[in-house]
């Protein structure tokens, strides 16, 4: 089986970390968005892909030539970008000779059995309920458990399964009949070309798919979910069993805590749910649920919810204070 990863998108909800770093490759928990979803595949079995890159592209494919060169990758450039199903349109030589194809988005992390999904005789939909439906592509099942209806962002929804990103597509040559109706009619929504016009075009040409709940779903195009997703991979035993005190000296650590290569820690408080990059110095900072990148430099910082990316500094305050007292100080939030 080949997997798809659609990587163009330019991530202007993570501003301003993507003006110089693909969304893909933004790091969390000792990793990057897109090192999780590959070695997610690559423990399925999977070492066939495809990149469909875009913004920054030539750094993703430089990412992965580097970190996996053991894999079989082609990268598609997709110009102009008009949508996921415009992007797999441009892609399609690649996998139509496929029994079956695997789609996964590179800006969302999901925890799920792939294995399983590969056996489906079936297409699969990763579906997950949210709160807020309206925001993302939506399934509808019937009776008998299929998808009968797939909706992109839709304003009054009638289900509160939304779509993670996940996608097995069986008869791969039905989806690129699919994607070229959409786009030879220029059926677009919201002005974009969507695989979800194109799913539901399959669904009423009599493709059966079924939904697939997730575990665990973090779409990391904004800061909230992806220090959401920083602090559930550190959670993992692996990251909890690990023992910084020699590399730490005169520190508190407090697990789960990610600490790089190279890095130099002095005097600190670190954690929980942090992860720092490789090459990084620290001295007298308190840093709780943040991500830092690699050869960065804080100096008495005191940091929470934060994202510091690659190669920043940041100084904060250092006081000598003699208080007596009653006496109440506030330095501000």
């Amino acid at each position: 089986m080949k997997a798809v990863i659609p990587v163009a998108g330019v991530g202007s909800k993570l501003r301003p970390h993507t003006h110089t770093q693909p969304k893909s490759l933004v790091p969390v928990a000792d990793n990057t968005i897109l090192g999780h979803i590959i070695d997610k595949l690559l423990e399925a079995g999977i070492t066939d892909f495809v990149f469909i890159i875009g913004y920054l592209g030539e750094k993703v494919e430089r990412y992965v030539r580097q970190k996996y060169p053991q894999v079989q990758a082609e990268f598609v450039v997709q110009e102009p970008r008009e949508g996921l199903g415009h992007a797999l349109w441009v892609a399609r030589h690649t996998f139509e000779q496929e029994e079956s194809v695997l789609i996964m988005l590179g800006d969302a992390i999901v925890d799920v059995d792939l294995n399983d999904i590969i056996e489906a005789p079936y297409s699969v939909l990763g579906v997950k309920k949210v709160a807020k439906p309206s925001l993302f592509g939506v399934t509808e099942m019937g009776s008998d458990d299929f998808v009968v209806k797939v909706v992109e962002k839709p304003k009054i929804p009638k289900s509160n399964f939304a779509l993670v990103g996940l996608y097995k597509i069986m008869q791969p040559q039905k989806l690129i009949t699919s994607l070229e109706h959409i786009i030879s009619e220029d059926l677009r929504t919201q002005g974009e070309y969507h695989l979800t016009d194109a799913l539901m075009h399959m669904i009423k040409s009599g493709e059966k798919m079924v939904p697939w709940s997730v575990d665990h779903w973090f779409d990391c195009g904004r800061k909230e979910t992806l220090l959401q997703a920083n602090a559930t991979l550190l959670s993992r035993p692996s990251f909890r069993s690990r023992d910084y005190s020699q590399m730490c000296p005169g520190c508190i650590i407090i697990p789960p805590v990610s600490i790089g290569e190279g890095c130099t820690i002095t005097n600190s408080i670190i954690g929980p749910n942090v992860a720092i990059g490789d090459n990084t110095t620290i001295t007298n900072s308190i840093l709780s649920n943040s991500i830092i990148g690699s050869f960065s430099e804080l100096r008495f910082a005191v940091m929470q919810d934060s994202i510091i990316g690659s190669d920043a500094s940041f100084k904060g305050f250092s006081h000598s204070l003699n208080i007596g007292d009653s006496t109440e100080i506030n330095f501000g939030q």
